[in-house]
């Protein structure tokens, strides 16, 4: 499961068997929420935000670290997407030690 970033203790990752649209999970001790990128015309146009089935949803401190990321590199996100699903290439993880907005 190649993980994308972590942002004060929240791992975003993708997992190794997905499956199109394009989408992260983000996840802290244990719970788990799930945002769903969607892109038009090669734009990202929206992000959908849900819960795991199974998972405990993020806490509200964790869902405003996941929304500030997502929507921040939202198309990093669909290029290492790309990169590791179609090209098969591997992913470098990012710690990010400071506020994203």
């Amino acid at each position: 499961m190649p993980k994308l970033y972590e942002y004060f203790g929240l791992i975003i990752m993708f997992y190794a068997n997905e499956h199109e649209p394009v989408h992260v999970h983000g996840k802290f001790q244990g719970s788990e929420s799930r945002a769903e990128i969607i892109v038009l015309d090669g734009v990202v146009s929206e992000i959908r935000y849900s819960t795991v089935a199974g998972r405990a949803p993020l806490g509200t401190n964790e869902m405003r670290y996941f929304k500030e990321i997502v929507s921040a590199r939202a198309d990093d996100i669909v290029a290492k997407w790309i990169d590791f699903f179609v090209l098969h290439k591997p992913i470098t993880p990012e710690r990010i030690t400071r506020r994203l907005k």
